[in-house]
């Protein structure tokens, strides 16, 4: 089933290549990507984010999530009103805000003196830059397989001053200790449950564990195997309303761990907080699929459930379809 997820190679597509991520992107939308440079990078995130989940509780606990503080780490997400099986450590644009930023930094604490704050936050900000270019340049190319003009493809950005990065933790088990769970919503069938990414598109790093899934409209639950050098993509809301729904927002699952947990590391590429959501006029063939939305409208909805169950589904585009 890996086969369904194609391999590009971001320096220097082929016509074949480019075939096959028409074709992913119109079934399930994930693709990998080589040729991207960042191995180095990538192998030292990786280290500097396993140290952080790895460090004494007190470093997670001084940059816990609040309500009133959306970053930094957490270990009770929900996700379809279902609790799931991981902690994460959350940060947006390091450039955004100076000293008024709203990332929450680790610092150093003596109980726990293997864990090197520092490195931590400067590998943070080195991956979030080198990612944020990737991100360019890949939604050009998807957007460029759809067959758009260069102005269009211009017009059609999404912007690294509301995109973010997660750190995932996938735990075996509960990730919350025992003495704080009364009062909490129950634990998901799977680790991380069915749903699709709001944005433009994701940039993904995975370990070698395995868990993540793709649905596909032809094959059902497909996985999206993890091979040694490669990003995983996977497509989002905001593109799929920009296709009018010609490429698909990709919806994936993990499943639990069992015997060993898992790391990944997500870049969410959004569109700018100002934009306007609606399909792209070249791609209309016959009626447009959504009305006009903001993206600002959109993530407010979708992010108000991800903290409290609020006793509804989060709100998905299909909110704002055309009927």
């Amino acid at each position: 089933m890996a086969d369904h997820v194609p391999v590009i190679d971001i320096s220097n597509p082929s016509e074949t290549e480019t075939s096959a991520l028409d074709t992913a992107c119109r079934d399930h939308g994930f693709f990998l990507l080589t040729g991207h440079g960042l191995d180095d990078l990538i192998a030292r995130t990786f280290a500097e984010g396993q140290q952080f989940f790895d460090a004494d509780r007190s470093v997670k606990e001084s940059v816990r999530r609040t309500q009133d503080r959306a970053l930094g780490y957490f270990d009770r997400e929900l996700t379809k009103r279902r609790r799931d099986h991981k902690e994460v450590f959350d940060f947006i644009d390091p450039e955004r805000g100076g000293a008024d930023s709203p990332n929450q930094w680790p610092e150093p604490i003596s109980s726990d003196a293997n864990f090197d704050a520092d490195a931590f936050q400067k590998t943070m900000v080195e991956f979030f830059d080198a990612f944020a270019g990737l991100a360019v340049r890949t939604t050009s190319l998807v957007l460029d397989t759809l067959g758009l003009t260069e102005q269009t493809i211009e017009g059609h950005r999404g912007s690294r001053f509301s995109s973010a990065v997660r750190l995932n933790h996938y735990n075996i088990g509960d990730p919350v200790p025992v003495d704080e769970r009364e009062g909490l919503a129950d634990l998901g069938e799977t680790a991380l449950g069915y749903h699709t990414d709001p944005g433009v598109l994701t940039l993904l790093l995975q370990d070698d564990v395995g868990g993540l899934q793709a649905e596909s409209a032809e094959h059902g639950w497909i996985d999206v195997t993890p091979r040694p050098g490669t990003i995983v993509v996977n497509l989002a809301d905001s593109l799929q309303v920009w296709s009018n729904d010609q490429y698909q927002a990709a919806v994936h699952r993990v499943l639990p761990m069992t015997t060993t947990t898992r790391m990944s590391i997500p870049f969410f590429y959004n569109p700018p907080s100002d934009a306007v959501l609606e399909p792209i006029a070249e791609l209309v063939e016959g009626a447009e699929r959504y009305r006009p939305f903001t993206w600002r409208e959109f993530m407010s909805a979708r992010n108000a459930d991800n903290f409290e169950d609020l006793g509804e589904a989060d709100t998905q585009i299909a909110n704002y379809a055309l009927s």
